[in-house]
């Protein structure tokens, strides 16, 4: 009862109930929601420790920049439902509508940072692209893969510009980005918020030591990302860790190749990987290989590689 009468006391008051529905569209800074609120940082930032402190919202550090999302769907999910409700019996009020127009704003200021990104890098990236397959190969191979069905609970690992979820989140229930890199997460925001697909989050995190639960995650892809880990295979134990039991994981890298140069120029640990050692690797985190497939370039092969979590079952009959 104590917990309810938090929410409710949360939400009595006109702008958080306004910031509350921000959320539901984005996750957003204390700075663009004083921006679309119209109000000084030090008050909104008052308004999100209440909405905190009451498990309706909470704050993701990405570097020195704080998001605010939305709270665990056991506590939101009731309230936006009857929200909605409430909207579709009594209509949207002219808050409502202004909060959205000025949130087009953020959108575009974020889609905007997005390309002066892509501008200032476009040289560096066209010349590693040269090497090896057009990526328009590469994703209609992973489509192929991954088939049309429903992806579950969707994780990008090392996200980047979240291209890999602006491809694959129509299909996912959730899907969730995460990147060491606070800059590429803002590249990312600033790309997802204008692509149509809804129920992203984007999180900071390390493959290491990845921020979520165990057996939580049905699909993960791995894209592009194992060659610049100095332990791979710690890497997959991790991966298989946060997979539930039948979940799937797909890993895009490069074949064993001989281009020395890209350790200095682009931080490469591994120059590419064998069938046999992603096999190896899979087998000792519990996942069995289903499907390898390889696509040969001009100076780089890139090989997709699906493997699944076995069952509970499965893994105590090889354990034992």
């Amino acid at each position: 009862m104590a917990k309810m009468l938090d929410i409710f006391r949360a939400l009595a008051d006109p702008t958080r109930l306004r910031i509350v529905q921000l959320l539901r569209t984005m996750e957003l800074s204390v700075g663009e929601l004083a921006q679309v609120l119209a109000q000084s940082q030090p008050r909104v930032s008052r308004h999100i420790k209440i909405l905190c402190d009451a498990g309706v919202a909470e704050r993701r550090k990405e570097g020195s920049w704080v998001f605010i999302a939305p709270g665990p769907n056991l506590v939101t999910g009731p309230l936006f439902q009857a929200i909605d409700a409430w909207i579709s019996a009594l209509g949207e009020d002219h808050w409502h509508i202004a909060d959205a127009a000025r949130l087009a704003a953020v959108r575009a200021d974020r889609a905007a940072a997005a390309e002066r990104y892509f501008a200032d890098h476009a040289d560096h990236w066209d010349s590693l692209r040269s090497l090896h397959v057009p990526e328009a190969e590469v994703e209609a191979a992973m489509r192929r893969v991954l088939g049309a069905e429903t992806l579950g609970t969707l994780v990008d690992i090392g996200t980047g510009t979240g291209r890999m979820i602006e491809l694959f989140g129509h299909q996912a229930r959730h899907a969730i980005g995460i990147d060491r890199s606070p800059e590429m997460l803002r590249v990312a925001r600033g790309k997802l918020t204008v692509t149509g697909v809804d129920g992203w989050e984007l999180r900071q995190g390390d493959i290491m030591a990845l921020p979520l639960e165990k057996g939580s995650v049905d699909t993960v892809l791995l894209h592009q990302v194992l060659h610049y880990l100095p332990a791979p295979e710690a890497a997959i134990f991790e991966l298989a860790r946060i997979m539930a039991p039948g979940g799937q994981l797909l890993i895009v890298d490069f074949a064993p190749h001989s281009h020395e140069e890209l350790r200095a120029q682009d931080a490469h640990a591994r120059l590419g990987f064998s069938d046999d050692q992603i096999a190896h690797w899979c087998r000792a985190a519990g996942l069995q290989m289903v499907q390898t497939h390889e696509l040969a370039g001009s100076a780089l092969t890139v090989k997709l590689w699906l493997a699944r979590r076995l069952e509970a079952k499965t893994l105590q009959v090889i354990s034992g």
